[in-house]
């Protein structure tokens, strides 16, 4: 799953960084697992933490013994929005054109 839209204007680490959490938004990520899962260098990463963090797009909380970085509920989209504005290209030429 990816993090709403509005929310992809970011830097490339950033959004990188909310789509791996939007997919894990139940019980968060660890700063090893999200390393693991975006295509960055460990200071890309530690910024991009930093500024989410900052945007207040992220949260980080102990849990379990765990510290876990959470996403915000508003970059998570609705389960029953996901997918209805992706779509091949041919369907948005035909919604366009009402065919």
């Amino acid at each position: 799953m990816r993090a709403k839209r509005e929310y992809r204007n970011r830097g490339e680490t950033e959004v990188e960084v909310l789509d791996a959490l939007v997919d894990r938004a139940e019980e968060g990520m660890t700063v090893f697992e999200l390393r693991a899962a975006v295509d960055a260098d460990i200071d890309a990463l530690e910024s991009a933490l930093a500024d989410l963090k900052s945007d207040d797009l992220i949260t980080v909380e102990e849990t379990g013994g765990r510290v876990v970085i959470i996403p915000d509920d508003r970059v998570v989209p609705d389960p029953d929005e996901v997918g209805q504005d992706e779509g091949s290209l041919l369907d948005a030429v035909r919604k366009r054109f009402g065919l």
